[in-house]
């Protein structure tokens, strides 16, 4: 079983940044990937990033491509979402997910993973 809790979230004005932090506890393998979510009021989770291979491997969705970095440190079970150059339209519930190996471009999908995390919100203003 794995343990996901996310943090980090909070309200900026457009062009500001965060990093969101997701820990992960129970059993974990270095060979799982796992990956960014959001879910804005009204609209379906979308995949923001993907990590596979502790972090060699990686993935953005081209909304966040350039603006977001995902990174993990292995040694404290730590997936990190750092988001700069906000827009108001990245405003939403963020959840991170493990799962098994898998493509990276199936990182972007829900259906990918096994375990996921409460969520923590993004606001961002104009």
């Amino acid at each position: 079983q794995v343990q996901l809790v996310e943090s980090g979230g909070g309200s900026v004005q457009a062009g500001g940044s965060l990093r969101l932090s997701c820990v992960a506890s129970g059993s974990t393998s270095r060979s799982a990937c796992m990956g960014w979510f959001r879910q804005a009021p009204g609209k379906e989770r979308e995949g923001v990033a993907g990590s596979c291979a502790g972090g060699e491997s990686t993935y953005y969705a081209d909304s966040v491509k350039g603006r977001f970095t995902v990174s993990q440190d292995n040694a404290k079970n730590t997936l990190y979402l750092h988001m700069n150059s906000l827009k108001p339209e990245d405003t939403g519930m963020y959840y991170c997910a493990r799962g098994p190996a898998m493509p990276l471009i199936a990182t972007m999908m829900t259906g990918s993973y096994d375990y996921w995390g409460q969520g923590t919100q993004v606001t961002v203003s104009s």
